[in-house]
């Protein structure tokens, strides 16, 4: 496993919802010319004794151990083009089945097994795949029909409520002057990047959910439909979208 980028430090794989898990770690990365240092998530959806991990990070040798007592990782789910830093490290380790949408660049050798595509196949039973069409960059959403309904999201979405501890002071102070930091937000570098259009929120927006799980930032509960709505309104309608 050498030939995979080491686990940087993250915190505990903790449950959020049943059967539904969530760790933060550790990026570094190089956007814009400049040095990046923040935090990110994966997402484990549990089915029977089937692990599947979204928007992964790699875990130390006690993280591992912690994953490998929930069950067995059967699938390993890319979302987006910026994503995918640790994919091959899980691909490898577990012979997993890997799940991305077409397009996407290969990163550390990883080929997809599956595409990700909306109507298509699925890694998670009563899940479904919302892709944003208008993006310059593949980008998807996985919907899964729990709990309400929960969105798990990549660079779309994002509820960096505050910075945390897996941030350098450079990135903190940078991002907080990009306006990173708030409730229900849409990922800054991902929409200047990608420049969507706004009938993607439209669609996705018509999506039935309560909760969402995003590569960056905290779980955002019970309010995520009316958090997105609100940010919809105050990006898009507000210049005429």
């Amino acid at each position: 496993m050498d030939q995979f980028p080491a686990a940087w430090p993250h915190g505990e794989l903790e449950e959020v919802f049943p059967d539904v898990f969530f760790v933060t770690g550790t990026m570094k990365t190089e956007l814009m010319n400049a040095p990046w240092h923040f935090s990110r998530n994966m997402t484990v959806v549990r089915d029977g004794d089937a692990l599947t991990l979204i928007n992964s990070v790699r875990l130390d040798d006690a993280g591992l151990s912690k994953l490998d007592s929930l069950g067995r990782v059967t699938n390993v789910v890319r979302l987006g083009a910026l994503h995918g830093h640790d994919d091959a490290f899980y691909k490898s380790r577990y012979c997993a089945t890997y799940w991305a949408p077409p397009g996407a660049p290969e990163k550390h050798g990883a080929v997809a097994d599956k595409a990700l595509v909306p109507s298509g196949e699925t890694p998670i039973a009563g899940s479904t795949v919302f892709s944003f069409s208008t993006a310059k960059l593949p980008e998807c959403v996985l919907h899964i029909d729990r709990a309400g309904g929960i969105v798990v999201a990549c660079d779309a979405l994002q509820n960096w409520v505050t910075p945390d501890d897996f941030f350098s002071d450079e990135s903190r102070q940078n991002m907080t002057g990009m306006g990173f930091f708030q409730q229900g937000n849409f990922g800054p570098v991902w929409m200047m990047v990608n420049e969507p259009g706004s009938e993607d929120f439209t669609r996705l927006l018509q999506l039935k959910f309560r909760h969402a799980l995003c590569g960056h930032g905290q779980p955002l509960r019970d309010i995520a439909h009316e958090a997105y709505s609100d940010r919809y309104r105050q990006v898009f309608q507000a210049r005429g979208a």
